[in-house]
């Protein structure tokens, strides 16, 4: 039976201090990579005998607008089928240069999600065979899903506290 605690000191035993901020919540292990170890980390947990990472499962992003240095995090979620357990791996970039390399080499499934990212939050994916937009329209200058802009729009009269009793 492969547990999270197995899994730490597999993927620690491989790749040492190159992975870090090992958590776990709701029972999902995650950690933390940089962008040039990706590969590598996804490679070792879907081709290592035991572990048998073979399902991508969903790759996404989330911007930290106030994280200077590391604004936006690639989130891929992996899972062993036969083990039964899940995996999350995160790899924070900069705003100036978000880039994180592609993971189409390794699961074809890759490719939509790496381009929902792309388009929702910005987040680069090099070597990504077709990396342009796939839900917005493809004249869209900005990125919706940034933390950029107000959650209100100031202008509107019926949002004021004073209507509210506040």
């Amino acid at each position: 039976m492969i547990d999270n605690q197995r899994l730490v000191e597999e993927i620690g035993g491989q790749f040492g201090e190159k992975v870090h901020r090992f958590e776990e919540n709701f029972g999902i292990l995650g950690f933390s990579t940089a962008p040039e170890d990706l590969l590598s980390v996804v490679a070792f947990l879907k081709e290592h005998p035991v572990l048998k990472f073979n399902f991508l499962t969903d790759i996404t992003g989330v911007h930290f607008p106030d994280n200077t240095g590391a604004e936006f995090c690639s989130v891929c979620l992996m899972h062993s089928w036969e083990n039964r357990i899940r995996v999350r791996i995160k790899v924070f970039v900069p705003k100036e240069n978000p880039v994180v390399p592609s993971l189409t080499p390794l699961f074809d499934a890759a490719n939509w999600m790496e381009r929902e990212t792309f388009d929702f939050y910005g987040i680069l994916y090099s070597g990504h065979p077709n990396l342009k937009r796939i839900l917005n329209m493809d004249d869209m200058d900005y990125f919706p899903m940034r933390k950029e802009y107000a959650l209100e729009d100031p202008t509107r009269r019926d949002k004021i506290d004073d209507l509210f009793g506040r």
